[in-house]
């Protein structure tokens, strides 16, 4: 009983992270007036890119938290798969604007690669989420997924490390190509921890519901 108190809450403050920054993603995308300086260069040198950047992102980071929902997942089955499309193309969208701002990132070529491989992993953890459903691997599904939304969280994380290091009177030219590293390689690896944990596997069986299993498994031949 704890422990599903403990899920929920962990769910929660996570969404609300999620979702404050996707907040500043939208503004950054759609409000002009609003964006900083730094991303008033950014659209005017790669607008297109720019605009994948923080819609992709911003919308990854919602439909991600929804899709991480088991009983939203559970109840509603054909919005599952709607918000999973969804997710699908905002990570495309994210993932591919990140290849091309990676090499003009700030402070040079290792922030550059952070970001560069980030983008990368994130394309890739979600291509094999939608494999994996399409070959009806339902636990491998679910693994890279969590995968994935940990890569589409170094949006928070990242958003966290900057005013930290700032508070920590860390330059911003040595803070920055560190926080491109440590924005995700942790979220990873906290996600894999996660999945090779006993209660992950616990939480993962209660979430393989019948229901999903009528619906998604192949009828036996006539």
């Amino acid at each position: 009983m704890g422990g599903s108190r403990w899920s929920r809450f962990g769910w929660y403050a996570m969404a609300v992270l999620a979702l404050l920054v996707a907040g500043y993603a939208f503004a950054m995308a759609f409000v002009p007036g609003w964006r900083h300086p730094l991303v008033r260069d950014m659209f005017a040198q790669r607008p297109l890119a720019s605009w994948g950047h923080f819609a992709g992102g911003g919308t990854a980071l919602v439909a991600g938290a929804l899709q991480l929902h088991t009983r939203l997942r559970n109840r509603w089955l054909e919005l599952h798969r709607w918000l999973g499309r969804l997710y699908v193309l905002a990570v495309a969208a994210g993932g591919m604007a990140a290849l091309v701002l990676a090499p003009h990132a700030s402070t040079g070529r290792v922030a550059a690669a952070g970001f560069a491989l980030l983008g990368a992993c994130w394309l890739a953890s979600t291509a094999l989420a939608v494999l994996a459903i399409r070959r009806r691997r339902l636990a491998a599904h679910r693994d890279w997924m969590v995968r994935s939304y940990a890569l589409t969280l170094a949006a928070v994380t990242l958003r966290f490390y900057l005013p930290v290091s700032q508070f920590a009177g860390i330059p911003f030219t040595v803070a920055y190509p560190a926080i491109a590293w440590l924005c995700w390689v942790p979220n990873l690896l906290l996600a894999q921890a996660f999945l090779r944990s006993r209660r992950a596997r616990e939480l993962l069986a209660a979430s393989a519901e019948p229901a999903y299993w009528r619906q998604e498994r192949p009828r036996p031949p006539a």
